[in-house]
């Protein structure tokens, strides 16, 4: 075998880079979630209400959200292995630290904002950094692959932290989780890497047209390059069709179903682990709709692919109240199907109309847009509680997101073809 034949058949550091970034994505997933499981334990040792545990889920949710434009412009600054390996260990000491834990406001502290901002700084702008900067060719089923990570996370967390909070206590589900963080820092450190350039190879499927300079960023302002990119991008109009539509994403997904689901099925008679079972087994199905989504992203226009996903989830919405029974029937199945399919499909087309309108300033622009989903997904959470005790009952909440979503097929149907967006925004 010739050199050459050994060259060509070498893994490109391009999968390597994928593949650290999909250990780390399903670890911040799972750690962000993680919290979800221990409210009862904790209320039961120290007597915190459900809402003060709540506050530090809520804190958690919301920075998560809004770490992200902040997180990508750190990532240009200091490189992604130095900050996703700082934010695995901010994890685990939020984590960790809550074993010592007296008082709620620590609680606050720990789980809701060291542990938010530590899985906010790999969230889905870490995906729209990695392919951006290591792609060019399967741009699109990349992003789906490390998206799906999220739902690989919570599938393959929950289930254990929940086991390990019954059977040991919620202490040593949390120290579980703390090692488990710092158990990825090492392979962070080994084996990601910034840009191809510090390996002495160009992103995959790259030609020589294709590798852009990096952005020019002064590098002790991180965050005003953020601010910055913001500025500049509030005057597209596409961005507020993005932002816009994927605030109502957020609602009628994390925020809706995500945290509604299980009660409003219980209100018709249904357990509560089997309306937990089927939101599970949509976090399943999302992993093969969020790949399938990311390679249809490489061959359709992503705002078609937008229009369909929004248009079907509205419908399918409207009519959920009507599938809502003491047991689960076969329309109800269909369902958990098509909403696990369709749960994050958006984000590969989302990721890449803000790559194709903002260049090089794309990864921190969807961050923005990926912060007005949390908000959209905060928003909606408190709404539907509002309706259910005013109402007795979701429906009104259903019907009100089936709307939405028809709004945001529309808002993504009218982005532009042609990119429009000014070249990348240097920090002051």
């Amino acid at each position: 075998m010739t050199q050459t034949q050994t060259r060509t058949r070498r893994v490109h550091w391009a999968w390597i880079v994928a593949g650290v970034a999909f250990v780390a994505l399903v670890g911040a997933a799972g750690f962000r979630a993680a919290p979800s499981v221990l409210i009862t334990p904790l209320h039961d040792e120290f007597g915190w209400s459900t809402g003060t545990i709540s506050a530090a889920v809520s804190i958690n949710l919301l920075l998560y959200g809004l770490m992200s434009p902040f997180a990508a412009a750190l990532m240009e600054k200091l490189g992604m292995r130095r900050v996703v390996a700082g934010a695995l260990l901010l994890v685990a000491a939020g984590s960790g630290l809550t074993v010592f834990m007296t008082e709620s406001w620590q609680l606050l502290l720990l789980w809701g904002v060291c542990v938010g901002v530590g899985t906010g700084s790999m969230a889905l702008t870490f995906v729209a950094t990695v392919t951006s900067r290591w792609f060019v060719k399967h741009q699109g089923l990349v992003s789906g692959i490390l998206t799906a990570a999220g739902a690989a996370g919570q599938l393959v967390f929950l289930p254990v932290v929940a086991w390990l909070a019954e059977d040991g206590g919620w202490r040593q589900a949390s120290l579980t989780v703390s090692f488990a963080a710092l158990a990825v820092v090492p392979l962070v450190l080994l084996a990601l890497r910034d840009r191809p350039e510090d390996v002495g190879t160009t992103a995959y499927g790259a030609t020589g047209t294709d590798q852009a300079p990096p952005p020019a960023v002064d590098p002790s302002r991180a965050a005003t390059r953020a601010v910055t990119v913001l500025r500049q991008a509030v005057k597209n109009r596409t961005f507020w069709l993005l932002a816009g539509g994927f605030a109502i994403c957020g609602a009628s997904t994390n925020g809706l179903i995500g945290t509604h689901f299980v009660p409003a099925a219980h209100d018709h008679g249904m357990p509560v682990t089997t309306a937990a079972g089927l939101l599970a087994l949509v976090g399943l199905f999302d992993v093969a709709g969020t790949i399938a989504s990311g390679w249809l992203t490489d061959k359709v226009d992503p705002r078609w692919l937008l229009g369909a996903y929004y248009s079907l989830r509205g419908l399918s919405l409207i009519v959920l109240p009507s599938l809502f029974a003491a047991t689960t029937e076969p329309p109800m199945w269909a369902f958990i199907v098509f909403y696990g399919l369709d749960w994050v499909a958006t984000v590969p087309p989302t990721v890449a109309l803000t790559r194709k309108h903002f260049g090089a300033d794309g990864p921190i622009v969807f961050g923005w847009v990926f912060a007005s989903h949390q908000v959209g997904a905060a928003l909606a959470a408190v709404g539907a509680g509002f309706i259910r005790d005013h109402h007795g009952g979701y429906d009104p909440a259903w019907h009100i997101a089936g709307g939405l979503c028809a709004v945001a097929a529309v808002m993504s149907l009218r982005i532009g073809s042609q990119r429009r967006a000014a070249p990348a925004t240097a920090a002051p």
